[in-house]
């Protein structure tokens, strides 16, 4: 199958065997971000600029102090407070304060205002969101040119619950009705097929802790668990063990 640049991600996703080929992407995406934050980038004046605007969320913070490099964190996070610090003195004062970008003239009249805006902002999630709305693109221009791209997906361990329903929900906007109703039907199935073996992997760990039990083999269930985690709980638990 001819590949263009932008679908190689998503095809290589594919071809992983995993329990969601888009929480792979997802979390390689994750991966190079954060590569990217604790790198040389955080001494360039643009990228700073953008951490003590958008700081990170919970998830990634935890993420980047697991990290190796923990003076490159003190820096973005010594000028983001210094920032925060600025900007709530004048808030709480009354005056208003810029949210000083470029393409948008926002500003904040109220303390509770910025704050909020704050804990909805993240520079590592702002820097995957952009890449990995093209990659969900790609998945149905790959399904409407790509006949072997079909066949991945039917072959595929399926997906996670929120990616399920995420393409379960874009699919209206991109297909026509006949492609749409054959893309829920195979999405249907590999998505409940798949999460019906996870399950039943779980029931039979959660057998073997019965003596009666006790000298049956495993069969797939060693990993049943941390495999159901990535069904219930998406990128989660694969960004977070890679940090």
């Amino acid at each position: 199958m001819a590949e263009q640049l932008y679908t190689i991600p998503v095809n290589d996703a594919f071809d992983t065997d995993c329990e969601c080929p888009i929480c792979a992407m997802y979390t390689e995406l994750e991966r190079n971000a954060i590569d990217y934050t604790m790198g040389p980038s955080y001494m360039e004046d643009d990228n700073r600029a953008m951490t003590d605007k958008l700081g990170f969320c919970s998830h990634h913070i935890k993420i980047l102090y697991g990290e190796k490099n923990r003076l490159g964190l003190a820096l973005m996070m010594k000028t983001h407070t210094d920032k925060t610090i600025k900007d709530l003195k004048a808030l709480s004062e009354h005056k208003p304060v810029s949210s000083g970008s470029l393409f948008k003239k926002q500003t904040y009249s109220s303390v509770g205002e910025y704050i909020n805006n704050l804990e909805n902002t993240c520079f590592i999630c702002d820097r995957i969101d952009g890449t990995f709305n093209r990659y969900i693109d790609t998945i149905f221009h790959l399904w409407k040119k790509e006949p072997e791209f079909k066949k991945k997906v039917k072959n595929s361990k399926g997906f996670c619950t929120y990616h399920y329903g995420l393409l379960y929900d874009y699919a209206a906007t991109k297909l026509s009705k006949d492609a749409l109703d054959e893309f829920i039907e195979i999405l249907n199935k590999v998505y409940f097929d798949n999460m019906e073996r996870v399950n039943g992997d779980i029931g039979w760990f959660i057998d073997k802790f019965d003596y009666r039990y006790k000298n049956e083999p495993w069969k797939n269930s060693k990993d049943a668990l941390p495999r159901g985690i990535v069904k219930t709980n998406h990128t989660i638990i694969s960004s977070e063990n890679k940090s």
